[in-house]
């Protein structure tokens, strides 16, 4: 009986929040779209390697019932979401149409703003609006939704629907997204909080009018500060504005005057390798600056075609038929080699200092490129939890009703072809936080980084 009334309050929230959006797409448009991203995936995704049991035509398939079933686009594009998580890729995902996007909210309940954050693999609230921090303390765990036990509702309901490359990313990017919905989409919880109380709590998606947040966020996309000891503490928080390079430059001078310097780019989601790189040249005392390795998808019509013939036996010794037969397979790779920076900053304006780099599961893309930058300079000191494991060159194609996908058409590796998709760079030192450092406001990752540059001050 509890199950049936569960399942009627499920297919109460889904009718009610379905209901705002039409079913626009004939049923050949529906596979249509199906289809081009198999067909693409097909022909240019560049990480098969990273799914070894994933059959990419069976699950194409299995797909094609379930989006002729769909009652909406709503319905339809979570479907074809769900469709490209099975490729473990976060360069490879599908984005809602326009009409749909802006009019979810996910951290928004009119009177309530939200935040929540994966922290020793529980559900907890980082963040609210400041008028409800004593209501909903920070630190306060999300141990059921809509009668469901947290971590039931994750696996069914939120995880299928994540494209990342990394199984904590899948996580992270889930907790992140947990209370996705449409305005007056009803969300039932029940939460712990530090202090052991459970309480539930009635949320209705709605635009919250309270700005100040509790703990504080910080946004900018570089921000610098000065700590004990003469330690310098610069914020990297995104690639995407050339204008990261041109406030790093600015502070130099001061940065100069540094003993130690703690670089944390632990929020930077990635935008342009080129930022990166122009902000690395002054850290390394390389003449030359490398990124990443690179490969792609070759696709030879003619090596297809010839590639039938052959098994994988018959490529042993044998270049013409292992070229045949891996075009075939949809496994024809070529090398784009290794890009590299030539470092023509003068080596006494560069900061080759003691130096920490704080990053962890939101460092993605070129930021983690950054990392690589930084690989061979003994001077620093990788420290926090290992990156989003994600980068590459996405291709965007369009869907039908406005939506889109792109797929990730680069293989990339350490220059020496250590591999880092898929599982992360790795910290010289880990450290992870706690319930508690977060129930204290405590920033652990700046804490131990200190204490380490310390000890190489003496």
């Amino acid at each position: 009986m509890m199950k049936f009334k569960i399942l009627l309050f499920s297919l109460a929230i889904v009718t009610n929040s379905f209901g705002q959006f039409q079913n626009t797409l004939t049923q050949s448009e529906k596979i249509f779209g199906l289809s081009k991203i198999w067909q693409e995936v097909n022909y240019n995704f560049a990480n098969f390697d990273n799914v070894p049991k994933l059959n990419w035509d069976s699950a194409y398939i299995s797909f094609i019932p379930k989006v002729i079933q769909t009652q909406n686009d709503f319905e339809y594009y979570k479907t074809l979401k769900r469709f490209c998580a099975l490729l473990k890729d976060a360069h490879t995902s599908v984005s809602y149409p326009k009409g749909i996007d802006t009019c979810l909210f996910y951290t928004m309940f009119g009177d309530y703003y939200i935040y929540l954050k994966n922290v020793d693999n529980k559900v907890i609230v980082a963040h609210v609006n400041k008028s409800k921090k004593d209501e909903i303390p920070i630190g306060s765990e999300i141990i059921e939704v809509n009668n469901r036990p947290t971590e039931e509702y994750l696996k069914n309901e939120v995880i299928p629907f994540v494209s990342a490359s990394t199984d904590y990313a899948i996580r992270d990017w889930a907790v992140g997204v947990m209370l996705e919905g449409f305005k007056d989409q009803k969300y039932e919880l029940k939460i712990k909080t530090p202090s052991g109380e459970i309480k539930a709590l009635s949320l209705v998606h709605g635009k919250t009018k309270e700005k100040e947040m509790y703990p504080p966020f910080n946004y900018d996309t570089f921000n610098s500060k000065w700590l004990d000891n003469q330690i310098a503490y610069v914020a990297l928080n995104s690639f995407k504005d050339a204008k990261v390079d041109s406030l790093f430059i600015d502070k130099l001078p001061e940065m100069r005057k540094a003993k130690g310097l703690i670089l944390d780019v632990r929020k930077n989601g990635g935008g342009s390798s080129d930022y990166g790189a122009a902000i690395a040249q002054y850290l390394s005392s390389d003449s030359l600056i490398y990124a990443s390795k690179g490969m792609t998808r070759t696709n030879n019509a003619l090596y297809r075609a010839r590639g039938s013939r052959y098994t994988e036996k018959d490529t042993i010794k044998n270049d013409w038929a292992a070229k045949t037969y891996l075009c075939y397979h949809n496994k024809s790779m070529s090398e784009l080699g290794t890009d590299t920076w030539s470092n023509d900053i003068p080596l006494k304006d560069r900061i080759i200092i003691p130096t920490v780099v704080l990053f962890g599961h939101e460092t993605c893309s070129a930021a983690e490129e950054f990392l690589l930058f930084l690989d061979k300079s003994k001077q620093i000191t990788k420290m926090g939890q290992n990156s989003n494991g994600s980068n590459g060159q996405p291709y965007l194609i369009d869907l039908p009703a406005g939506g889109n996908a792109r797929i990730c058409t680069q293989q990339l590796t350490y220059p020496d072809g250590r591999k880092y998709v898929g599982c992360g760079v790795k910290p010289d030192i880990e450290i992870k936080e706690t319930v508690e450092d977060v129930v204290n406001n405590r920033d652990v990752g700046v804490l131990e980084a200190v204490k380490y540059l310390e000890t190489k001050l003496k």
